[in-house]
C-alpha cells in the first residue's frame, strides 16, 4: 500500500507533461482491455455459433431447410451459417432466372459466398489494428514521458548548489513511471493481439474450407440432375 501511495504521490509531483502521457496510457490501456474482452467473448461466439452450423449441416440435413433456418437467422447466427445462406441464395436466383449453365451457377454461389466470407472476416479483425497500434506506439509515448520527467528533473537540479541522490531520484523515478505504465498498456495488448490473428486465421481457414466443400455438393447435385436430365 505504501508503495502505491508512493507511485501516486510521484505522478501528482510530476510534471503536467508526464501527468498529460500517463493520463492518456491509462485511457489507452482501460480501452484496449475492453476491446479485449469484447475480442474474445466474440470469438467464442463465433467458434460455437460455427460448429453448431458445421454439426448439423454434415447430419445430412437438407439444404433447402438450412437454407430456410439460416435466412430466418441470419442476423443471430454464425458466420459459417451466413456464407452458407449467401451461396444458396445466389445460387435459388440465378436458377429461378432459368439460367442452366453449372458453371455459371458454381461461379455466381462461389463469388456471392467470397463477399460473405470477406465481410465476416472484417467484422472478426475489428478493433484488431487497434490493439497492434497500442502495442507498437504504448512503449514509445512512455518513453517520451520519461525522457521529458528526466530533462525536467535535471534543469530543476541545476538551480541546487549540491546534488545528492536523494535530490535526483524522485524526479527520476516519476519519470520511470511514464516507461511502466507505457509497459503496462503495451504487454496485454500484443499478447492479445497475436492470439487473436491466430485465432481469425483459423477461422478464416475453416470457413474457407467449408465453402469448397459446399462448392463440391453443389457441383455434384448439379452433376446428378445433369444426368438424369439426359
Amino acid at each position: 500500500m505504501t508503495q502505491e501511495l508512493s507511485i501516486v504521490q510521484l505522478l501528482l509531483n510530476a510534471s503536467w507533461v508526464v501527468q498529460a502521457v500517463v493520463l492518456l496510457l491509462v485511457v489507452v490501456s482501460i480501452i484496449s482491455w475492453a476491446a479485449i474482452f469484447r475480442k474474445v467473448f466474440a470469438l467464442k461466439r463465433v467458434n460455437a455459433h460455427n460448429e453448431d452450423f458445421e454439426r448439423e449441416f454434415w447430419s445430412g440435413a437438407n439444404l433447402n431447410d438450412l437454407y430456410a433456418a439460416a435466412a430466418q437467422s441470419a442476423r443471430h447466427g454464425g458466420p459459417l451459417e451466413r456464407i452458407f445462406a449467401s451461396g444458396m441464395r445466389e445460387y435459388q436466383k440465378l436458377r429461378e432466372r432459368h439460367i442452366t449453365d453449372n458453371g455459371t451457377l458454381l461461379d455466381g454461389a462461389r463469388r456471392a459466398m467470397r463477399a460473405s466470407f470477406q465481410r465476416e472476416l472484417d467484422v472478426m479483425e475489428a478493433n484488431l489494428s487497434f490493439l497492434g497500434t497500442v502495442g507498437s506506439v504504448a512503449p514509445y509515448v512512455g518513453l517520451f514521458g520519461t525522457v521529458w520527467g528526466i530533462m525536467h528533473a535535471f534543469t530543476g537540479l541545476a538551480a541546487l548548489a549540491q546534488v545528492t541522490l536523494a535530490s535526483v531520484a524522485p524526479g527520476i523515478a516519476e519519470a520511470l513511471v511514464a516507461t511502466a505504465i507505457g509497459l503496462f498498456a503495451a504487454i496485454p495488448a500484443v499478447v492479445a493481439y497475436n492470439r487473436f490473428a491466430h485465432d481469425i486465421d483459423r477461422a478464416a481457414s475453416r470457413m474457407e474450407t467449408f465453402m469448397e466443400e459446399f462448392s463440391n455438393i453443389l457441383q455434384r447435385n448439379l452433376g446428378n440432375q445433369s444426368a438424369s436430365g439426359h
